[in-house]
């Protein structure tokens, strides 16, 4: 049983990396390509979408990670199930005001302000990449 939850914490953490990482390189550049206005309009279902996505990726993950230890898998499951889940605090206490804002309706959609929280979410976003990449190396190597 060990190994399977093994299984499900690397391909999950796999796939929240691949996907972060993406958003950060791909998608968040095209989207502010197209000025901010459409950009933010874009930024809102694709964040509400993603968010599902992610946040059940990162807690099942982690999840299974730290059972596969308490089963008596290495503690660096433990460690890296830690990391993982370490991009749901992040994202709560960090990103979540800059996302609040970005979703108000009463945003000018294309502001400056609306131009520079996007950068600053992008940064943030890049936080979660790396806490991710992190993790999934570390399980990867395991």
């Amino acid at each position: 049983m060990a190994k399977i939850l093994e299984f499900i914490a690397t391909l999950a953490c796999g796939i929240f990396t691949g996907a972060a990482i993406y958003i950060n390189l791909v998608e968040h550049p095209a989207r502010m390509k197209c000025g901010t206005q459409i950009a933010v309009t874009e930024w809102r279902p694709s964040y509400k979408r993603a968010a599902v996505m992610q946040a059940s990726l990162a807690f099942f993950g982690s999840l299974a990670a730290v059972v596969a230890c308490g089963m008596g898998s290495s503690y660096w499951w433990l460690v890296g199930g830690l990391v993982f889940f370490s991009v749901i605090p992040f994202t709560l206490i960090v990103i979540m005001p800059v996302n609040k804002r970005l979703l108000d309706t009463e945003l000018d959609v294309g502001s400056d302000l609306a131009a520079d929280l996007l950068r600053r979410w992008n940064r943030l976003h890049v936080v979660r990449s790396i806490l991710a990449l992190a993790a999934f190396v570390i399980f990867l190597c395991l």
